[in-house]
């Protein structure tokens, strides 16, 4: 088990200060010191005001329990908007349902939601870390690179803010996973939602195919990566269409798709895009079609917006995501709870995006507790440990107990083992969710992971030095 250094100063500090205290009562009256606080390794930690007395007496300070402000950068504008609230809940849950009830290191996380959809992500960041102070930085994502350079500088002088990340993707796979660089994804890459797409396309029996993609970045990524997987399992790709997002019609393009006539069509594009692609589609009277998504059409704007009666109009319609374990005491944990609190207002615990969050932020809290600090260098190797090679756990509870107790943790959470790789990308199973012909998901469909595993190593994008 890790050392906890950071703890030890910090009580030699006080002790010296009770010390100090006491030899400057001369009449052995009770003293009260002021709360004191006190910076090691760029981490500031304010402790409870301590009394003491000359008399003899046994004195106890207090740890602790200033709040730990958690930054998300949200969407509550600009190209993910419609779903801004969803997400940020997914945030909120696990946090406020779960790691609060018992916080890690004894301090409860105050959730701050920055959005980024008008100002942009590294405005946004820039303002959560520098003016509000937060010690965890949840979701760096498509604009990361823009902030990049900056980043690392403030990390070195500050070893932190940690940076745990449900929409983290687009970030190439050799970046993250280090105290200098904290990134842990909390849903492998996009390149990887591309790459599954080609994948079930084929094995449907597809031989030609169609990309179709939003000027986003993280799609353009994705959609980059379906057309690699493809030229490496020899599909022909009869044309990639982009697209500005947030578009009123894609009648042209849904003709276009009619005329070309694939076997099937991958999209890499908002819910609001894509559903409305497939309505236009449907409406002109072409011929039926296989539609294979990414993750985003799990909200629940992509069935308003395509209306369910267009779903029995078409061969297949579906989309690339990553799977979740029933079979595990992980998931009758968390899925309880969601339903029971959450799914009427936000939808079914088997939404990508209520679960992977759940995982990601619990994995967090265990990580804070197992090192022992905030400081990201102590994190980082801690996201490691307790994910791997100790003895398995299910719930944030039970796992947080075993490490207070000193056994070695192996966190196996809701999308089953959580194991990273040395760049901090999560190990995923690869599936495609159905539509049934009401608008509910069907039971995930999985993609060969070994498969899976040897394409996506091909064609994934590898940073240089230079990148950001």
């Amino acid at each position: 088990m890790r050392k906890r250094t950071s703890l030890v100063v910090l009580s030699l500090l006080l002790a010296f200060a009770l010390i100090a205290a006491a030899c400057g009562d001369d009449e052995g009256e009770p003293t009260t010191t002021a709360a004191a606080t006190t910076t090691a390794a760029g981490e500031t930690t304010t402790t409870a005001a301590a009394t003491t007395t000359t008399a003899g007496e046994t004195t106890t300070t207090a740890a602790s329990t200033e709040p730990v402000l958690v930054g998300e950068l949200a969407y509550y504008t600009g190209d993910f908007g419609a779903y801004g609230a969803s997400l940020t809940n997914d945030v909120r849950f696990p946090i406020e349902e779960v790691i609060n009830l018992d916080p890690p290191l004894g301090r409860p996380w105050t959730l701050i939601s920055e959005d980024i959809g008008t100002v942009g992500e590294a405005q946004a960041a820039r303002k959560l870390v520098e003016q509000t102070g937060v010690t965890i930085l949840v979701s760096p994502a498509h604009g990361y690179r823009n902030y990049r350079s900056w980043m690392l500088g403030w990390q070195v002088e500050h070893n932190g803010p940690l940076m745990p990340t449900v929409h983290g993707g687009t970030i190439p796979g050799n970046i993250g996973g280090t105290a200098e660089e904290p990134i842990f994804r909390a849903q492998g890459l996009d390149e990887g939602l591309g790459t599954i797409g080609t994948l079930y396309a084929e094995q449907l029996g597809a031989t030609k195919i169609l990309v179709f993609a939003t000027e986003v970045e993280g799609f353009q990524l994705a959609a980059d990566a379906a057309e690699k997987a493809a030229a490496a399992t020899g599909i022909e790709v009869l044309a990639r269409i982009n697209v500005p997002s947030l578009g009123d019609s894609y009648l042209t393009e849904a003709q276009q798709i009619g005329e070309l006539a694939p076997d099937a069509v991958i999209i890499q594009a908002g819910s609001l895009e894509s559903g409305t692609l497939i309505r236009q589609y449907a409406e002109a009277g072409l011929p039926p079609m296989v539609w294979i998504g990414e993750s985003g059409w799990a909200q629940p704007e992509f069935i308003e917006t395509l209306t369910i009666p267009v779903i029995a109009t078409q061969t297949f319609i579906g989309y690339a995501s990553v799977g979740f374990n029933r079979d595990t005491p992980a998931w009758e944990f968390f899925s309880n709870l969601w339903n029971s609190t959450q799914a009427e207002t936000f939808g079914a615990a088997e939404d990508i995006y209520h679960y992977s969050a759940y995982d990601l932020l619990v994995i967090t809290a265990l990580a804070v507790e197992q090192g022992g600090s905030y400081n990201a260098s102590d994190w980082a190797p801690a996201v490691f440990e307790v994910v791997d090679g100790g003895e398995k756990c299910y719930t944030y509870p039970d796992c947080l107990t075993m490490i207070r107790d000193g056994v070695d943790i192996d966190y196996d959470g809701v999308t089953g083992p959580g194991t990273y790789t040395e760049g901090g990308v999560n190990a995923v199973t690869p599936v495609v969710f159905p539509y049934d012909a009401e608008g509910n998901q069907g039971e995930p469909i999985t993609i060969d992971p070994a498969r899976y595993l040897e394409i996506l190593n091909q064609i994934k994008t590898v940073a240089g030095p230079d990148w950001g």
